[in-house]
């Protein structure tokens, strides 16, 4: 499945610090498929396709967690236009 996480970045040299870390350590079969930000920086949305919600989070927050608040939802893949498979 295809996970967003829609951040509010409180820091942003922090938190893409961070996920540039996170990149390399993804778990399992799990793969990044986009990560973006707005031209102000102060928010995020990042792509993420694992087996859960849950999954992602965990690996989320360890990173990220302390230079931004996150929101995690499986994305409506079906209704997608541009979606990475």
């Amino acid at each position: 499945m295809h996970v967003m996480a829609i951040s509010t970045v409180t820091d942003q040299d922090g938190f893409w610090d961070a996920l540039k870390q996170a990149y390399g350590r993804l778990p399992g079969q799990a793969r990044w498929a986009l990560a973006v930000a707005s031209t102000d920086g102060t928010r995020a949305v990042n792509v993420i396709v694992h087996d859960s919600v849950a999954g992602v989070r965990a690996f989320m927050e360890e990173y990220a967690g302390p230079f931004a608040d996150t929101d995690y939802v499986q994305a409506d893949a079906a209704n997608a236009v541009g979606l990475p498979e």
